[in-house]
């Protein structure tokens, strides 16, 4: 069975590599763009389409305020981009956000970073498949059906391959996120040429179609507080942003040189897609309307669309008033634009797993998260992030509208902290510098960041207050439980290393040591692993050694008693009594009294196991051991010795490869036998 388990995970996963080897796994420029910054660029995808759907709800009048929307969009997306080339400067470690939130504004400031990331990372997986799956149910009716299933295997092959690696998945899901940059700019240029200067009309599928304002009449209060919402809604353009920061260490050398340009690319890349889109889409007569009422909302002809309608996206819609419905470009795009949101959630394959592990190293999450995998990813990390996307989408049945109302309240915290704590950071280095040139360069990295910090807090506030009975609640609920139970994680690995920990000063003192050591060897009846625990409890000469056994029927007591005085066995045996056929109990009750009636005596009890080869034999043996070693290890003084005998079932295992723990970095056989023969 581990052999067949072996071969399955070699075949998924790839051969395991050296820790030495992880030099190799770092990502030039060409091939960190589309690792981290897939999400980002994705977004172009749904965020001018979703600045449309909330204007569309007081009317087509409102579509004049999408430019200046946009507008705003943008200057928050150059202003972010510019203030986290400041961040990958001031801290390559790749902490990110949470390292400039603890470092400048302390623990709880980080750990709220740390808890509203995680959470937008697990969305961010769940939001983009969830949308790339809607592209493909527009043309296979058994993806529609079937939304949530589909979209959990797609979060299983996108966990599969990361796993493999972070430089085999960068290489995986360079060649579409390449294909989707070239298409959608190659769109917009052509777009623009005919618009601009060929002087041609594009006109959108749905140009000719009317939408019902669901609200009329709106007070300035309320015009005002939906273009905000429209704001939040496209200010998902902004997801992702941060990965860059985050894997700063996943860069080749010069690394935050490295992270800095690939930062810049991707936001003038996503800039231009989104501006061109969205230009495009006003221009061509693009009409949106929330996807739950369309089919009442939006007339053809003046009458309904009906249930049968299908609102296709806005880059579909600009690709047909571009190229033509059906023509070999259209194809392309909607194909592309479909797989670039299932790998969109690669940006969160690799951020969240670097998180995870700087913040158990910190000692705020389990330990085993630090720990890197046969493929040097943290691999404990990646499986995570998966299990949570897939209840996600089981749980919100992978509706993208009732998942988007979820999004970017985590990222926005995190961009808002992160930049305070940047304008402390370089207050605090200016109190020191002297240099002329350098004070001039901190003081214009404060100028950037305080303005990203109150853009990014502008947008965190809008973003509450719109989002909020929407669903963004949710988020507000998750990230404190997040927060209290990695302070939780962390108080007690604080506890367990004071309790552990050995003063300097301190000097053994002999009345702590034990007195005596009183062994107690259990017996069920005398056989081979029997003998063999007495023998090696002999061996190790205690003070006091005795056999013990639970009487539980009179008849089978008696004949073990005789056979033992008839074998002449130099070890004193005890005979407990259970009148309630209880083992466990009169056993434990034994070492009690012996501890109570010399505290400083250790009881070291040698317990007999059968060492078995099958699965199902594990069944039948050893169960009365493994919950008496259960209970004893909970008793103050008590050692618990188990002796092992190997039964014939075993023999097939020996001579098999020791299993790797989990996490450990195995060296190939071959390699292991050379440097055998090269020692030899």
């Amino acid at each position: 069975m581990s052999k067949v388990t072996d071969l399955v995970k070699r075949l998924f996963i790839g051969r395991a590599l050296r820790s030495t080897q992880l030099h190799e796994q770092l990502l030039p420029k060409r091939i960190a763009l589309p690792v981290f910054a897939s999400d980002a660029l994705s977004s172009v995808a749904y965020a001018p389409q979703e600045i449309l759907v909330i204007l569309s709800i007081a009317g087509l009048s409102f579509y004049h305020f999408a430019p200046w929307v946009a507008i705003a969009v943008v200057l928050v997306m150059l202003t972010v981009v510019a203030s986290y080339r400041q961040n990958v400067h001031a801290y390559p470690s790749g902490g990110g956000d949470y390292e400039v939130a603890t470092v400048n504004l302390g623990p709880n400031a980080g750990l709220t970073v740390a808890s509203a990331l995680m959470v937008d990372y697990v969305l961010t997986v769940a939001v983009s498949v969830a949308n790339g799956v809607d592209y493909v149910g527009a043309t296979i009716p058994y993806v529609a059906e079937h939304k949530p299933l589909v979209a959990i295997t797609i979060v299983v092959l996108l966990t599969l391959v990361n796993l493999r690696g972070i430089r085999e998945s960068g290489v995986a899901f360079a060649v579409p996120t390449y294909a989707f940059m070239v298409s959608v700019i190659g769109l917009v240029l052509w777009g623009g040429f005919r618009l601009l200067v060929m002087g041609e009309e594009l006109r959108a599928p749905t140009a000719g179609y009317q939408i019902v304002a669901e609200q009329t009449d709106l007070t300035s209060l309320a015009a005002a507080f939906l273009i905000l919402r429209a704001f939040s809604s496209g200010c998902a353009a902004l997801t992702g942003v941060e990965a860059i920061s985050n894997g700063v260490p996943a860069f080749r050398k010069p690394k935050s040189k490295n992270a800095a340009t690939t930062l810049l690319m991707m936001g003038l890349i996503a800039v231009t897609m989104f501006v061109g889109i969205i230009a495009l889409g006003l221009a061509s007569g693009v009409k949106l309307a929330d996807p739950a009422t369309a089919a009442r909302d939006v007339l053809i002809n003046g009458k309904p669309a009906g249930p049968d309608y299908y609102q296709q996206p806005i880059i579909a819609q600009v690709a047909d008033a571009v190229f033509g419905n059906g023509s070999l470009f259209f194809i392309v795009i909607s194909a592309v634009t479909a797989l670039i949101l299932f790998l969109a959630a690669n940006t969160a394959f690799n951020g969240f797993p670097v998180l995870g592990s700087i913040l158990a190293q910190d000692r705020y999450l389990p330990r085993q998260l630090h720990t890197r995998g046969d493929r040097l990813a943290f691999s404990n990390g990646i499986v995570i992030l998966a299990a949570g996307a897939c209840l996600l989408l089981w749980g919100f049945q992978a509706d993208v509208s009732r998942l988007l109302n979820l999004y970017i309240v985590g990222v926005f915290v995190s961009f808002t902290l992160s930049q305070i704590g940047m304008v402390r950071h370089w207050t605090r280095h200016l109190k020191t510098e002297t240099a002329p040139k350098t004070r001039a360069q901190m003081k214009r990295s404060r100028v950037i960041n305080f303005f990203g910090a109150v853009m990014t807090g502008v947008v965190l506030v809008v973003v509450l207050l719109t989002k909020f009975t929407h669903g963004a609640w949710i988020v507000c609920v998750a990230m404190p439980t997040l927060f209290l139970i990695m302070k939780g994680i962390h108080r007690h690995y604080e506890n367990v290393a004071a309790e552990l920990a050995v003063d300097e000063d301190l000097q053994v003192d002999e009345s702590m040591l034990p007195a005596r050591n009183h062994a107690i060897v259990l017996v069920s009846k005398i056989h081979k692993p029997t003998l063999r625990a007495l023998s090696y409890a002999r061996a190790t000469r205690p003070s006091t050694l005795e056999a013990v056994t639970v009487g539980v029927e009179g008849e089978d007591a008696r004949a073990l008693q005789e056979e033992w005085e008839r074998r002449g066995i130099p070890v004193p045996l005890k005979m407990l009594d259970s009148p309630y056929r209880e083992i466990t109990r009169p056993i434990l009750e034994y070492v009690k009294s012996l501890r109570r009636r010399s505290p400083r005596d250790v009881v070291t009890v040698y317990i007999p196991e059968y060492v078995v080869g099958r699965w199902w034999e594990h069944l039948l043996h050893n169960q009365s051991a493994l919950r008496l070693k259960g209970r004893l290890l909970f008793q103050p003084g008590v050692m618990v010795t188990s002796v092992p005998w190997q039964l014939h079932s075993s023999d097939r295992l020996k001579g098999r490869p020791e299993p790797a723990a989990p996490g450990a970095v195995r060296r190939p056989r071959h390699e292991m036998a050379r440097d055998q023969g090269a020692k030899a």
